[in-house]
């Protein structure tokens, strides 16, 4: 399959149709203006969430994650995600699967009741890397119109996506690098500030389970940014897409503060360098308004 008609199979997840269309609408655009296409993964469910129906049950996690595993089997083509909960969900569960003969035995008993089987023969890809590695620097810049010289972004990379290690492979909490790469492509900085490796707060169910500390946790981050002289945040995440713009209308109901501090996915931030419009990315449905400075 050459460069210009890689497809993959877009795995959507839950937050990203539901929540933030604009996260899918802006990654698509541009995948599609570097000759990549993504086909939809019909029938597929949530990853499922891997802090929260893996920590408390593997063996119901794992036959789920197998099953949207086996769909891109099914249509002979790798996965790419815009969301790391889904990342890490179906990585991991393909790392485990691969590596365990048993485990994999037990599960396939589970799917084939249903018709399917994981045989191990598609790959999981964070958009990311994908716009990082299979895209490359080079071309992206190639397609800035509008350079972001005089912007400051904050970048946030969240939990699953450089954890673990092993699992992962690029780089890692003492290495980071594509993000970084990804927004200084436009003409942005990246400055350091604390807390750029804290979650955004929802993590491990605790946006549900408390809410209130979970929003604590986003002001502390959304504070250190600001305090670091950041215009804007970017990310890889729609879960922590959700918690850090929605989590600020929240936040001004629990606390009385709303900073409106602009919070965008990667390809959101990267099609603003690149001309497209507010609309099109779908930055006119999000509760935090672009400055601007991102608009110029």
């Amino acid at each position: 399959m050459t460069e210009e008609s890689k497809t993959y199979a877009y795995f959507l997840g839950c937050i990203t149709p539901n929540r933030y269309p604009g996260i899918e609408a802006a990654t698509k655009t541009i995948l599609k203006e570097f000759g990549i296409e993504t086909e939809e993964m019909m029938g597929a469910s949530c990853c499922p969430a891997p802090g929260v129906f893996g920590s408390f049950d593997m063996h119901t996690w794992l036959p789920v994650a197998a099953r949207n595993l086996a769909i891109a089997e099914e249509m002979d083509l790798e996965i790419v995600v815009t969301c790391n909960g889904c990342y890490g969900s179906l990585q991991e569960a393909d790392h485990l699967l691969r590596a365990n003969p048993k485990l994999k035995e037990k599960t396939n008993k589970i799917l084939g009741e249903f018709g399917r089987e994981f045989k191990g023969t598609t790959k999981v890809h964070h958009s990311l890397v994908v716009f990082h590695d299979v895209i490359g620097l080079d071309r992206l810049k190639e397609k800035i119109t509008k350079p972001m010289d005089d912007v400051n972004v904050a970048v946030h990379y969240g939990c699953h996506f450089l954890k673990p290690r092993e699992v992962r492979g690029h780089g890692s909490s003492d290495d980071t690098y594509i993000l970084e790469d990804l927004a200084q492509v436009t003409g942005a900085k990246t400055p350091e500030y604390k807390d750029k490796l804290m979650c955004c707060g929802a993590g491990g169910g605790n946006r549900t389970a408390d809410s209130v500390q979970s929003l604590e946790w986003m002001r502390q981050k959304l504070v250190s940014a600001i305090e670091a002289d950041c215009d804007c945040m970017i990310h890889p995440c729609a879960f922590c897409h959700l918690q850090l713009d929605r989590g600020q209308e929240e936040m001004e109901k629990a606390f009385g503060i709303f900073f409106n501090f602009p919070i965008l996915f990667f390809t959101q931030f990267i099609g603003l360098a690149m001309g497209l419009s507010v609309k099109e990315l779908g930055l006119d449905e999000q509760v935090t308004t672009m400055p601007d400075k991102l608009l110029k």
